[in-house]
């Protein structure tokens, strides 16, 4: 089993994309958030990720329950 240096890990499927969100640490010590898509298009499947480091991790916090706040109205 290959080593990870996830600290927590979760999985979200939403029909064809699945999505993994996962906190790492750096090796400096410094966490990030890895945010990845993986999609089918057609017979291919896609992957793509986002990476949010430091501080910026509490901003993306603050922006994605504004949104969610707004879009449950």
């Amino acid at each position: 089993m290959p080593e990870t240096n996830a600290l927590y890990s979760t999985m979200l499927k939403s029909g064809k994309t699945t999505y993994f969100i996962d906190l790492k640490e750096a090796k400096n010590g410094n966490k990030y958030l890895s945010i990845s898509e993986n999609k089918m298009e057609g017979e291919e499947r896609k992957r793509s990720t986002v990476r949010v480091f430091g501080e910026t991790i509490e901003q993306l916090k603050k922006a994605i329950n504004e949104a969610s706040a707004v879009a449950t109205q």
